[in-house]
């Protein structure tokens, strides 16, 4: 009998003697719950508290994520002590099931499958029916008394087992099967007698030994050891590597491997298995929402192999459906599952996404979880549970993830646009997306790197297609349902997803897709829309989204509990009304370069880079002042009195120059000189490292200059906002790239000097502003008590703080950055996410030393990590008071306030 590798007996497998890593859950016998998620993952922690909630949970047991630490750890083997906990766990098994693992007349199967801490959704492997093998399978047909149902479980086990297990593709048993249907005439699966089945068992037995040299495994204990260790194996396989990447799950978590006793929903009309979601995934509406077969087994649901039906009747109405719904066919477990789905809910406040078997009519759980669901679902959900006294507010602002809001602040398709309808499938992940047709992940993930929009058009999608998913604009199949693979993830993702549009035909191999007489080619464009389920040909015009009442209703609770502010970045009257209308408290970045690269001014810019002498550099500055006035009033008016914060000029020289031979000939010609003498200028400005060079207010100290006529057309635009009879904001002149108390004290002289002279002009006693520093390099944070002296507020620009703290060009980092987080270096990209033991120290060293010296001084962020949620639970901590990001970003940066405010709370 086969026997799993084990790790030698030393010291450290002696300290593991006492260990469990095993844990029990059914009828009899609980070990685990709901609490115990980190050791027994998300799966095993809900079968335990199902089988706690007295639920109908088939006997089993998990292996815990501590063990799958160890299986890393220790070259892929296990403590000497963990078979014999296996063993006397399958003994429980054994006798709850009244049937025995490996026994011939009675033999009792298993199903092993994964179970992260947090849903994966597909990313890790599974084995159905496992325990038979050519002498089981008489004792399962004398025991079912259904020889076709029997041999159709032992070809799923071989066909499973082999792809899992033995590494070999299961195409090459689906090519077996769909040979013989072929060359018998048959459509369905369920239309395959019992000797065929038979006759096809032998042909995948022979093919397993002519790929692989050595017969498919007969030992029961061989077969349970080796999926064991294909679980534990498929936590480090690309999909399950992509997945923890783009939803920021560590690698040291591990997974659990659940070994349950098998049920069957295809041992003839009276099973059936299904998956369904407590409310609408999609809508988030309070309707039991889910699909079934009949004869079938869980993996024909999910994978999308065959089409299921709805449900309910609600369902079946709602999508037109002809099928019987399992309301009507089924209505005695219908109405046990009802029940099953209020207890669930009612016991984790959430809306849960179960799986579900009918074994001869009786009612089997196999899962409950958190459903995934789109934002607005999400949304939907949580204010109504709000509303059913299921949570509080609290918890229902906890339970929105803040990235997911982005789905709601795009556009959507135009009502009014002209449209040509190709087909209609299921609308399985709402949103509108347009691009060009793509067949390949792979192909769809270099298009995507390339810039190019790409739906990612697919028979049924498999978990080896998570990276193209995630690279496409939207998802297309021709098969499955709701709650099929590429619905489930889709929606997990935020892609738009069009399900089962059943009238496509996908032809891989000539790259074609055909509806009806209409072949459409690779690269072709289409517009799926994921809410209707219609594909559309060619792309459709897209209008900005509207926001819900559902959304306003829990943004205002967020705003409640938060005590961050936040703001936007915003350079253009454009970006701020935008970033009000998402709920921005005020600018805390308005870049003032930004403005210089409008095509009606560079001219001037450029002309001032290149003045040879004051005159020459004051008449250049001249002609911009009045765009910049023109500029800060209207930006003032859209912010109707809340702060602004305007930083001076900050980037390199270089950036504004001229680069084309027309450009410099057009400058040559305004400055009256030579295209040559151009170009000798501009080699002179030339500095080998210009992000360490002559910027930020290094460049206004020596040309004060320009910083006097930003700050002297910041002071006249207030004036001019006054004179209009409209708030006036709190102006917040932010000098740039400061690392020493000196120069701060340079700069803000000369921008008092030019409010005093504006006032004088004017005749005007107060304009209310406050002059502070963007804290950008590490010597600013280090003496930030010194700063502070004479700052009135700091703004930590973590942007550059990161390049200049790490030593990484943020331009140049992503040739090597990704590396660094494949091998563990990096956790996540330090300028997505805040580096908090370095860059964060640093941010941390300044708030302090800021308010020992200047207790009142005020702190914000305006980097790319004031829209992070990560970055924000960070800055809560510090005790920052506002945190500054993208227009798109501030309801992000809102909900994440509010929970980092909560999590701290507690």
């Amino acid at each position: 009998m086969a026997r799993p590798a084990l790790m030698q007996e030393d010291d450290t497998e002696t300290s593991n003697q006492n260990t469990q890593w095993v844990y029990r859950f059914g009828s009899d016998q609980t070990d685990g719950s709901v609490d115990m998620r980190n050791l027994l993952g998300g799966k095993g922690a809900n079968l335990a508290e199902m089988c706690q909630l007295g639920l109908p949970v088939p006997p089993g047991f998990t292996i815990t994520t501590a063990l799958c630490t160890y299986f890393y750890k220790n070259e892929n083997t296990y403590p000497e002590t963990l078979v014999n906990q296996v063993n006397l766990a399958i003994e429980v098994v054994e006798k709850e099931m009244d049937s025995k693992f490996g026994d011939v007349e009675n033999p009792l199967l298993l199903s092993v499958r994964s179970g992260a801490r947090v849903s994966m959704p597909g990313m890790m492997d599974t084995v159905l029916n496992l325990g038979l093998n050519d002498e089981t399978i008489k004792g399962l047909i004398e025991r079912s008394g259904d020889a076709r149902f029997a041999w159709d479980s032992y070809r799923r086990f071989i066909q499973m087992y082999s792809d899992v297990v033995l590494g070999l593709d299961h195409y090459m048993f689906e090519d077996i099967i769909d040979t013989y249907k072929r060359r018998e005439n048959i459509v369905h699966d369920t239309d395959i007698t019992a000797d065929s089945w038979c006759s096809i068992v032998e042909e995948f037995k022979a093919l397993v030994l002519e790929e692989l040299g050595t017969p498919f495994p007969q030992d029961v204990t061989e077969q349970l050891w080796g999926a064991v260790g294909a679980v534990f194996k498929s936590w480090m396989v690309a999909r399950a590597i992509t997945y923890r990447k783009l939803n920021n799950i560590p690698e040291d978590w591990g997974t659990a491997v659940n070994v349950q006793a098998m049920v069957f929903g295809n041992m003839g009309d009276d099973c059936a298995t299904g998956v369904a979601f407590t409310r609408n995934p999609s809508t988030g509406d309070n309707h039991f929402y889910g699909e079934y077969l009949i004869n079938a087994q869980g993996e024909d649901v999910v994978a999308g192999i065959r089409t299921p039906l709805h449900l309910t009747l609600h369902s079946k109405k709602e999508n037109n459906s002809d099928s019987a719904a399992m309301e009507e066919v089924m209505p005695e477990i219908f109405n046990q599952l009802v029940e099953v789905r209020k207890k669930l809910e009612g016991h984790y406040h959430d809306m849960q996404d179960i799986e579900f078997t009918i074994q001869r009519g009786k009612l089997y759980m196999l899962q409950t979880r958190s459903g995934k669901r789109t934002a607005a679902a999400a949304l939907k959900i949580a204010i109504d549970m709000v509303d059913e006294g299921l949570i509080s507010k609290e918890e229902a602002v906890m339970s929105i993830a803040p990235e997911a809001l982005d789905q709601l602040l795009h556009p959507t398709l135009d009502p009014n646009a002209e449209k040509t309808l190709l087909t209609k499938g299921l609308p399985a992940s709402p949103g509108a997306a347009c691009g060009e047709i793509i067949f390949n992940s792979d192909e769809a993930e270099i298009k995507a790197k390339l810039g190019h929009d790409v739906i990612l058009c697919r028979v049924e999608t498999s978990p080896e297609d998570i990276h193209g998913m995630h690279a496409a604009r939207g998802i297309l199949t021709a098969r499955g349902g709701m709650t099929s693979h590429a619905a489930v993830v889709a929606r997990g993702m935020g892609r738009p997803c069009v399900a089962g549009a059943s009238e496509i035909h996908i032809d891989y191999k000539a790259q074609t897709l055909t509806i009806g007489d209409k072949v459409l080619n690779l690269g072709e464009k289409i517009t799926i829309d994921g809410a209707t389920g219609e594909v559309f040909l060619g792309s459709i015009k897209m209008i900005e989204s509207n926001l819900s009442d559902d959304f306003e209703t829990l943004m205002s609770w967020a705003d409640d509990i938060r005590t961050l502010s936040v703001r936007t970045n915003a350079d253009t009257p454009y970006d701020a009304k935008m970033a009000r209308k998402f709920g921005a408290e005020g600018i805390g970045l308005c870049r003032t370069e930004h403005m210089f690269f409008d095509t009606g001014r560079i001219l001037n810019v450029r002309k001032m880079i290149l003045s040879e002498n004051d005159e020459e550099r004051a008449e250049a500055l001249s002609g911009l002042a009045p765009a910049q006035k023109g500029d800060f009033v209207e930006i003032f008016k859209a912010m109707e009195g809340l702060p602004v914060t305007v930083r001076l000029l900050d980037p390199p020289l270089h950036e504004f120059l001229p680069h084309g031979a027309n450009e410099i000939e057009e400058l040559a010609t305004s400055m009256a000189r030579s295209a040559g003498d151009i170009n000798i200028m501009i080699d002179r400005l030339k500095e080998a490292n210009p992000m360490l060079g002559h910027r930020g207010c290094r460049l206004g100290i020596t040309y004060p200059e320009i910083y006097e006529m930003q700050a002297k057309a910041i002071f006249e635009a207030a004036v001019a906002v006054i004179k209009d009879g409209i708030d006036i904001p709190t102006l917040e002149i932010m000098v740039p790239l400061v690392a020493t108390s000196k120069e701060f004290v340079l700069v803000k002289s000369m921008i008092d000097r030019m409010a005093r002279i504006v006032m004088e002009e004017h005749e005007i006693n107060d304009i209310p502003y406050m002059v502070g520093t963007m804290i950008e390099l590490p010597r600013a944070a280090l003496k930030a008590d010194e700063i502070a002296e004479h700052a009135e507020f700091f703004s930590f620009g973590t942007n550059d703080l990161t390049q200049t703290a790490l030593g990484l060009s943020r331009d140049d980092a992503g040739g090597f950055l990704p590396y660094y987080q494949d091998i563990g270096i990096w956790a996540q990209d330090p300028f997505v996410s805040i580096d908090i033991d370095g860059v964060g120290e640093l941010v941390r060293i300044a708030a302090e030393r800021g308010r020992k010296t200047r207790s009142d001084i005020k702190l914000g962020i305006c980097g790319e990590h004031g829209g992070d949620p990560t970055s924000i639970s960070f800055f809560q901590s510090v005790g920052l008071d506002y945190v500054s990001c993208s227009p798109y970003r501030v309801p992000v940066a809102r909900l994440a306030a509010a929970q980092a405010a909560i999590k701290e709370s507690k």
